[in-house]
């Protein structure tokens, strides 16, 4: 029997053509309609033909993960409330957070597709292509990271621990220049093998970078009607969960600051409790993948795949 429910949001990575289509005959698959609607072009045909270029630009990718893990969490809802079962938790890695507040009504649909695709095309246009760089950094302790951080950045160019993954891999951002020179100080300064993987993004986000993405998205968010959360949920900047109730203000505060911030999702996962069952709801397994590194004793299951909602209907 099942006594505590996590959801879990996955962020930009887990994006693929035909994402959303498996939900075609049920109907949170209106959603993708309502989403184009919004957005005054066609996202769900890049969402289930492609082209993978352009779901792959950030202003189309967002939006389109966000589509998708809100219309498998309507599908979801409907489950978890014929069997009289309450959500403890929420949170979502980076705009992964965004479908997660959806998810607690602090933000309705409509408002959150449009913010992320502010957000996406804010993130593009705050850095000209080839400027930042980012790194996936593997089997390197959190106090190194920083350290690297610290001595390869200068007044020409900063880098920063973005995303804590899992307690193995930590993926550093900043001006391009900035980040080889974090890589060069680990090569010089770590005895025990690491890795350090260039990653194909189209921009440095979650990076000091990404401040003037971070003051334009905070200046539109005037325009959406957020609201108190009805369930708590745990925010990426300080690994914090928020009770059900908090104020519209702290919840745009918390995605101002996310926007430059860093993303705390090893600290956000060890703070759940052992016997909680994880949902990852979205596109992909990435998050499920990571929850096993950082506590192996939570049970995760991922919702984008065949027969998961039997899966769990049976655990349930």
């Amino acid at each position: 029997m099942v006594t505590s429910v996590t959801l879990l949001f996955p962020g930009q990575g887990s994006q693929y053509v035909g994402m959303g289509k498996a939900l075609e005959g049920h109907s949170s698959y209106e959603l993708f309609s309502k989403a184009n609607e919004v957005l005054g072009y066609n996202l769900s045909q890049m969402m289930f033909e492609g082209p993978d270029e352009s779901l792959k630009l950030t202003e189309n990718t967002q939006p389109a993960i966000l589509s998708h893990s809100v219309a498998l969490f309507t599908k979801l809802n409907e489950l978890l409330a014929s069997k009289n079962i309450k959500i403890d938790r929420v949170l979502g890695h980076s705009v992964g957070e965004y479908a997660a507040l959806v998810s607690t009504g602090a933000i309705s649909f409509e408002d959150a597709v449009k913010a992320v695709h502010l957000r996406g095309k804010y993130m593009q246009e705050a850095v000209p292509a080839g400027k930042g760089k980012m790194y996936a950094v593997l089997k390197v302790s959190e106090e190194m990271i920083r350290k690297a951080c610290e001595a390869a950045s200068n007044e020409e160019g900063q880098v920063m621990p973005a995303n804590f993954n899992d307690p193995e891999q930590i993926v550093i951002s900043g001006e391009a220049a900035a980040c080889d020179r974090a890589v060069e100080w680990l090569n010089n300064n770590m005895s025990d093998p690491f890795r350090a993987v260039e990653l194909n993004v189209s921009a440095p986000f979650h990076s000091s970078l990404m401040k003037p993405a971070a003051e334009k998205l905070n200046a539109e968010f005037n325009n959406f009607a957020f609201k108190e959360n009805n369930i708590p949920y745990i925010a990426n900047i300080d690994a914090k969960e928020y009770p059900a109730g908090t104020s519209a203000e702290t919840i745009k505060e918390n995605l101002y600051k996310q926007v430059d911030g860093s993303v705390l999702w090893t600290q956000s996962f060890k703070s759940l409790p052992d016997n909680t069952l994880c949902i990852e709801v979205g596109p992909g397994r990435v998050l499920m993948g990571l929850a096993r590194k950082i506590n192996r004793n939570i049970k995760v299951i991922s919702l984008d795949k065949e027969g998961a909602f039997e899966e769990l209907q049976e655990l349930l």
